[in-house]
């Protein structure tokens, strides 16, 4: 048996290049490379038999800044118990509604024309929960 082969003499694989790839594409998109040097080292990469092959050409890169966080999710309702049970009864509310005129469909369905709508008697309680809602309860802080 011969020396062990050290890490820089090891064989890559087209996984390893295609990760440097992405690192030289970050590297373009943050200003570190322009294209005519990309593309140099594009192909360098793509001709690299090993592992210190491929670590020369990103050498003289700083890591790239972390992306920045995603932006945070628009809220309807406020984590407060407020805004919890705004959306309990908000919920409530539109299941009954839901509900309500599917049945009133069917009803029509089944007596051959439209009947009365009685679903709009929900709508008042529908509107008390509006103006709770336009007057701040529940809604998130911005």
């Amino acid at each position: 048996m011969g020396e062990p082969v050290r890490a820089e003499q090891l064989r890559v694989s087209d996984v390893e290049r295609a990760a440097v790839q992405e690192r030289l594409r970050r590297a373009v998109g943050v200003g570190q490379l322009d294209l005519h040097e990309f593309d140099e080292r594009l192909q360098a990469v793509w001709a690299a038999r090993t592992r210190g092959e491929l670590q020369r050409v990103t050498l003289d890169l700083p890591e790239p800044p972390p992306p920045p966080p995603p932006a945070p999710r628009h809220r309807v309702f406020s984590a407060t118990p407020g805004g919890t049970t705004m959306r309990v009864l908000t919920t409530v509310w539109a299941s009954v509604v839901a509900v309500n005129v599917v049945v009133w469909l069917l009803v029509s369905l089944g007596n051959g024309g439209p009947v009365h709508p009685w679903f709009v008697w929900l709508a008042p309680s529908g509107a008390v929960l509006a103006v709770l809602y336009a007057t701040g309860i529940g809604r998130p802080r911005r």
